[in-house]
């Protein structure tokens, strides 16, 4: 069993930048692909990123695309998501979740850490 702890929330005006983490326990985070979603009031859950387990290919939403870059450092169990640029619009729960190849089903989700972006 993984265990996924996101941190780096926090209040930020529109046009700054925040930095989260996803810090896993229980397991090696190596053998997992990791996603980082999103759920806003009143909208549906959103892939916001994903990453491969070496990192070495990476997708992005179109929204988000040129602003949020995700990355891994396999050797703290960590993954990333920076943040920059932000806007309104990026206000959500952010969440990590990881997956084992070549399942399609994200296995665990963090619990989520909370990004508010201010006009």
């Amino acid at each position: 069993q993984v265990q996924l702890v996101e941190s780096g929330g926090g209040l930020v005006q529109a046009g700054g930048s925040l930095r989260l983490s996803c810090a896993a326990s229980g397991r090696t985070l190596s053998r997992y692909a990791m996603g980082w979603f999103r759920q806003a009031p009143g909208k549906e859950r959103e892939l916001v990123a994903s990453i491969t387990t070496t990192g070495g290919t990476t997708n992005y939403a179109d929204s988000v695309k040129g602003r949020f870059t995700i990355s891994r450092d396999n050797d703290k169990n960590t993954v990333y998501l920076h943040m920059n640029s932000l806007k309104p619009e990026d206000t959500a729960v952010y969440l990590c979740a990881a997956k084992l190849p070549p399942s399609r089903v994200n296995r665990y989700w963090g619990q989520g850490t909370q990004v508010t972006v201010s006009s």
